[in-house]
């Protein structure tokens, strides 16, 4: 076996060109396992996302603050055909909802958010103090056509949309006018939004919707807060203590501000961007049901006229180890490629089983890089892992050729080579531009080096 084993290796030494053939024999092959750590980062980043949803269940998932809406019965009579098949339509009176959305909606947010810990995973929850005032336009009877002899005065509802009640902390209360009505939920009379809290109002004495509304509430949710534009003039103000907010929704902020971790930002919007009219008779659902066969088609939905804020984790470590591995054969290659290079020009032979062994090492990198990261963060991982592959390879070199000055320059440029991924990874629009630079650099070096190899001789 070692004879064999020995002939092999001799074998691959001889010929430059089937060296050549082998070394990208074997890089082919380390896509295999380049592709085992890229689902190991996914299969991580899935567990990451996993306990985040975990936590927003038990605490409190994202939450939409929709309405007030007022909605007054309405009795109608509506003509059907009838059940014989008689042309002659039979006239049934029913009762139908007169619905009619603020004149003025005035939202003010303070979000205080923190990290919840599951192990060495993390998510963003806030809990807030959310003040909602503004008032309704009065009924408009000549537009629409209504009777209002046919409308119900003593039951007005006023609704109240929130995507997770799970997360209020309080009882709210709704001040209509001079009265204040409690708030209950109501998940079968009225079909606005996905979860209702309605008040029942007795204006059968003043029989008008010209009137101010004001609540507050105190709520929990994690990782966004958003809100529904339904005003005919909408001003939302958002404060809080988050060092990376995104503004998120159809709507970005006409005014935001940032100081010492310290956000704030405010909208001001017109009923000209909003889908909806001032008032309309009938059921219309504001916020589309949940689609259980296809949930993100109805949350897209439900995002066309929504805007807030999202609190993001300042670093995601998954996703930065990911690029990483992206960039993997690249690095691989490169350094299969200087390896040979100053295998010829230094005149020392380099043994297959030597390739094999400093691929390993560059495969692990990423492991430890995963591993290292969920601990200490990417960065710190990064320069750890980085400077343990750089050391075990230069040592291995040195040991294998009996040499420090290849084993030296080799460890300068595997640094050169993390240095520069480190660089790409760190950088967003200058990615491209900066990475295309260095690739057009290094394939310039080594054509210049491969001038200097006569290909038609054996290796020394």
């Amino acid at each position: 076996m070692k004879v064999e084993f020995d002939s092999n290796n001799h074998w691959f030494g001889e010929s430059v060109i089937l060296k050549v053939l082998l070394i990208g024999f074997l890089t082919l092959i380390l896509f295999i396992p380049n592709f085992w750590i890229q689902n190991l980062i996914s299969e991580r980043q899935n567990r990451q996302t996993e306990i985040e949803k975990d936590i927003a269940n038990e605490w409190s998932g994202k939450q939409l603050i929709q309405g007030p809406v007022l909605v007054i019965p309405y009795r109608k009579t509506v003509l059907e055909k009838s059940e014989d098949n008689d042309k002659t339509p039979i006239a049934r009176e029913a009762q139908i909802g007169i619905h009619i959305l603020p004149e003025s909606l005035n939202i003010k947010a303070h979000v205080k958010p923190t990290k919840l810990h599951r192990g060495i995973f993390e998510s963003v929850v806030y809990q807030s103090k959310i003040d909602v005032s503004g008032s309704f336009s009065a009924l408009d009877l000549k537009k629409s056509g209504i009777n209002p002899q046919r409308l119900n005065w003593n039951k007005v509802k006023i609704v109240i949309g929130i995507s997770d009640l799970k997360g209020l902390k309080n009882n709210p209360q709704i001040k209509l006018a001079d009265s204040i009505f409690e708030v209950e939920p109501d998940f079968n009379s009225e079909d606005l939004f996905d979860n209702n809290l309605v008040a029942t109002a007795d204006l059968s004495s003043i029989k008008s919707t010209k009137l101010n509304f004001s609540f507050s509430l105190d709520l929990k949710g994690s990782d966004a807060l958003k809100f529904l534009h339904l005003g005919k003039s909408t001003r939302v103000h958002v404060a809080g203590n988050w060092p990376d907010p995104s503004f998120i929704g159809r709507y970005l902020p006409d005014e935001r501000a940032f100081k010492n971790n310290q956000f704030s930002a405010e909208w001001l919007l017109s009923y000209y961007n909003r889908p909806y009219p001032q008032q309309w008779e009938g059921d219309k659902i504001i916020t589309p049901k949940k689609d259980k066969n296809n949930p993100d088609l109805s949350s897209e939905k439900a995002d066309d006229n929504t805007f807030g804020v999202k609190f993001l984790v300042p670093v995601n470590q998954y996703q930065k180890t990911m690029r990483t591995a992206k960039y993997a054969i690249l690095i691989i290659m490169l350094t299969f490629i200087s390896l040979f290079f100053m295998e010829f020009l230094q005149k020392r032979k380099i043994q297959l089983l030597q390739y094999i062994l400093i691929s390993a090492a560059m495969i692990v990198y990423y492991t430890l890089l995963l591993s290292f990261s969920e601990r200490v963060g990417f960065n710190a991982a990064y320069l750890i892992a980085s400077v343990s592959t750089i050391l075990l390879i230069g040592s291995f070199i040195k040991a294998s050729l009996k040499s420090i000055k290849p084993a030296l320059i080799f460890a300068a440029i595997l640094s050169i080579f993390y240095g520069f991924i480190f660089v790409i990874i760190q950088l967003q629009d200058l990615a491209l531009l900066s990475g295309s630079i260095a690739l057009f650099v290094v394939v310039a070096v080594l054509m210049y080096l491969s001038a200097k190899i006569d290909w038609s001789k054996k290796s020394s």
